[in-house]
């Protein structure tokens, strides 16, 4: 059982850097086919520092850590119960290539439904770049059955 207590709870912050090599394998495995994600002239001629990462990059950024999911564990989850039910994503700027990125996370809400059959986990991740800009926030909602 989660602990509601746990709510407002910080996870020790992850960092990772934006590398052109895995960047170009993710584009490639989900079929990225715009030539601002794989080209370094289009990218630049549209405005950007180096290739930009496609939206949903953070979040394989975030699990690409020695123990992806030892956060979740330190709260008594177990994996075999563990379901990813929801991910979203708010970008206020753009992340690149040689960027070194930080997640900081946070437990947002726990809450149970049907009599505690399935419990949920909501956290909330602030991802901010070498220069402390805001690059996005994700929303990451997890169920637990019970």
């Amino acid at each position: 059982m989660l602990d509601t207590n746990d709510i407002g709870k910080v996870f020790d912050p992850i960092t990772a850097s934006v590398e052109k090599g895995q960047l170009n394998r993710f584009a490639k495995a989900i079929g990225e086919n715009s030539l601002i994600y794989i080209d370094d002239a289009t990218a630049k001629n549209s405005g950007y520092d180096d290739l930009p990462i496609p939206p949903t990059f953070l979040f394989c950024l975030k699990m690409d850590v020695p123990e992806p999911f030892g956060n979740y564990e330190k709260l008594g989850i177990s994996l075999k119960k563990l379901l990813h039910a929801n991910q979203s994503f708010e970008y206020f700027n753009a992340a690149v290539v040689g960027d070194v990125l930080t997640f900081n996370s946070v437990v947002e809400d726990i809450y149970a439904k049907k009599g505690g059959a399935l419990e949920f986990l909501i956290e909330n991740t602030k991802v901010v770049n070498q220069r402390d800009e805001h690059i996005a926030d994700l929303v990451t909602t997890l169920v637990i059955r019970n």
